[in-house]
């Protein structure tokens, strides 16, 4: 028979079976409908007990569930009287122990009869199906049976040593809550209860760290945690996203939970030797630490970040091969596999270590800071690290300004082309470090560090355009363009000019979809732009207005040249006017139209009327204003306008466009 939990409480059982071993258990189990779900009632209609008829009478049923985990509860009233001596062996078999008897009362060395903690650890690892729960494959022991200790509170001095170092030995066990999770229950209770033992003995107690205890200590948390990681859960789907996408979650976390708090207390105790430690904690205990950083659990690696950020302090022979080990890390991590699950913890990590450098920077963190750190800009996955990578990276910028040219020239190489949301944390990063540069530096880097902000504030995503505008706000930046205004003002005018003038009003066939978000997220936009162009016209009017006269002379070249490849148009037009099988040429191909232009004015000179209108302080300030009010204004509701009636040239010339004659005759849509 499959293992349950069975609990005795004066002639009552509780049962906890798995939905799985129902299902496997025809005999005893007996089912009215396939589905589980329900609540007490209706457990009690659909679940029958029938293997005690003399012994054992069902009470209640407890159906528990969420969109995780399903347990049942049967609730028996046991006859211990009358059970029989092969009822009492069915009993032992799914007890999970053939040499207990089935009447026998709860031992002092096991859990109490209503130990919620340890029901609740078994009903929590009950899965319904689907996610993997468990990211690990765990040597679990092969003699599991451990007996409760005597406290060591009450313990005499002279035996408490070696009672710490038996508890010690006994949280050694490894019991399997993946493939059968309610299995040794009792047992797994003991462990639990003797690891916040010794969690609170080694909170409160000194002089107990014996030169005996380490090699324990250290053996019963490499035998705990370390072990082979399983394969991501989808290593080739969608990529990971932290605010959607649930991680798979370590089926032994209510035992590793308190291995990792006991190792943290016994590495932060003011007793802790590490002379004594460095036998023990080494570059191979290390490595299979750094290893573990791969788990999907997120618990498990925060006390991992903990664990090594203490071991870094302490052993300080270890420093360089933990940054060693790490730098190898991110190297795989960007040149091969692109996929690892700890690396926002590490850089954490670093980002403390860096803090702490000793300056002048040696040669090494400088390589690391433009050979790992830099890279991992271009990692598809950067949104999971970021904030961390930002840190480090400013963390150097201060540590040593001189590093700025190269750090911002490498941002600039790996800038996002087409995504959108990266480019944002670009923008953001970039800021971060505009607020820590030297006045020196910053004029090193203005010029194509300015080139690509006003790419950004002529970009078609509102976000990047709103983000590299926002830059503006900042009083730091405006002092240091203020400076530099001869240098940076003709980069950045065109794109704030060309932004201001540019608009949706006239646009016809997209007016409704168009109107709306043009007040919904551009309205945003104009009033920064506004806001930008009135700045730089205050901080130095006559350089304005030479970019104004420039820009104006710019788009006048850029007129006439559109003019001159009309008429050359125009004259190609004629020439094929006047071949004799024009009209045979013409009347082959879809929507052939004699009387079409090949063309138009339109399109030189859609742009000459706001180029010619003068910008000035006042018209800033009133459209900057404008812009404001327009934003605080509710939004509009989208619908049908009268003015595009089903009658309108517009209309018409876009059920033209999509009919299916457009379409070749091997390309219609089917």
């Amino acid at each position: 028979l499959p293992k349950c939990s069975l609990l005795f409480t004066d002639g009552q059982a509780l049962l906890l079976f798995s939905t799985a071993t129902m299902l496997k258990m025809p005999g005893i189990f007996k089912r009215d409908d396939e589905s589980c779900e329900g609540s007490n009632d209706a457990g009690k209609d659909n679940l029958a007990f029938g293997i005690f008829p003399s012994a054992v009478e069902l009470k209640r049923t407890l159906i528990l569930q969420n969109k995780d985990y399903v347990v049942v509860c049967l609730f028996l009233d046991v006859d211990l009287n009358s059970v029989s001596d092969s009822e009492a062996a069915i009993l032992s078999a799914l007890n999970g122990s053939s040499s207990e008897s089935a009447s026998a009362a709860p031992t002092s060395d096991g859990p109490t009869p209503n130990a919620p903690d340890a029901v609740v650890a078994g009903m929590s690892m009950v899965r319904r199906g689907g996610r993997r729960q468990s990211s690990s494959r765990f040597n679990v022991s092969q003699n599991r049976d451990i007996q409760k200790l005597p406290l060591l509170s009450d313990a005499s001095p002279e035996e408490r040593e070696n009672l710490f170092i038996q508890k010690i030995r006994l949280c050694a066990v490894v019991f399997d809550f993946a493939s059968d999770p309610l299995s040794d229950l009792k047992y797994k209770e003991v462990k639990r209860s003797t690891l916040n033992e010794l969690i609170d003995y080694v909170s409160a107690n000194r002089e107990i760290f014996t030169e005996s205890i380490y090699p324990e200590v250290v053996n019963m948390f490499a035998v705990n945690t370390f072990r082979a990681l399983s394969p991501p859960t989808n290593p080739l789907g969608a990529e990971f996203d932290p605010e959607e996408d649930e991680p798979a979650l370590e089926a032994s976390w209510p035992h590793l939970q308190l291995v990792y708090e006991f190792f943290l207390r016994f590495l932060e105790s003011p007793e802790f030797a590490p002379n004594i430690a460095k036998k023990y904690i080494d570059q191979k205990f290390v490595l299979q630490l750094l290893e573990l950083f791969d788990t999907e659990d997120p618990r498990e690696r925060d006390f991992l970040k903990t664990t090594l950020h203490r071991i870094y302090g302490k052993f300080l022979y270890l420093r360089a091969y933990i940054r060693k080990q790490i730098n190898n890390i991110f190297y795989g991590f960007i040149y091969e596999t692109e996929h690892y699950n700890g690396i926002a913890e590490l850089l954490e990590i670093l980002g403390s270590i860096i803090n702490g450098f000793a300056l002048p920077l040696k040669e090494e963190h400088k390589i690391f800071l433009l050979r790992v750190l830099l890279p991992l800009h271009k990692v598809k996955s950067l949104s999971v690290y970021h904030p961390q990578l930002a840190y480090c990276i400013v963390q150097f910028l201060e540590k040593d300004p001189s590093l700025t040219e190269p750090v911002i020239h490498g941002l600039l190489k790996y800038w996002p082309k087409v995504h959108s949301p990266k480019e944002v944390m670009f923008l953001n990063e970039l800021e971060e470090i505009l607020d820590v540069i030297e006045p020196a530096e910053f004029k090193k880097v203005m010029v194509p560090l300015f080139r690509q902000l006003a790419r950004c504030v002529s970009s078609c995503h509102f976000q990047v355009a709103e983000r590299a505008l926002y830059y503006w706000n900042n009083e730091y930046v405006m002092s240091l363009i203020s400076d530099n205004i001869s240098e940076i003002l003709p980069i950045m005018f065109p794109a704030l000019y060309k932004n201001s003038k540019s608009h949706w009003n006239n646009v016809t066939i997209f007016c409704q979809l168009m109107l709306y978000f043009f007040v919904v997220f551009f309205g945003t936009i104009h009033g920064l732009i506004y806001n930008a162009l009135k700045l730089l016209m205050e901080m130095n009017q006559r350089l304005f207005d030479e970019c104004t006269q420039s820009y104006k002379k710019v788009k006048e070249a850029e007129k006439k040249k559109m003019l001159e490849t009309q008429e050359l148009w125009k004259s190609v037009e004629k020439l094929a006017l006047s071949n004799p099988h024009y009209k045979e040429v013409v009347s082959t191909m879809p929507h052939g139209d004699e009387d079409a232009p090949v063309y138009t004015t339109e399109n030189a000179t859609c742009d000459s009327n706001d180029d010619n209108l003068p910008i000035t302080r006042d018209m800033l300030e009133k459209e900057a204003a404008a812009a404001k009010e327009e934003m605080g204004k509710e939004r509009p509701i989208l619908k049908s306008d009268p003015v595009l009636d089903s009658g309108s040239k517009t209309l018409q010339e876009s059920f033209r466009h999509h009919h299916l004659s457009s379409f070749p005759p091997d390309m219609k849509p089917n």
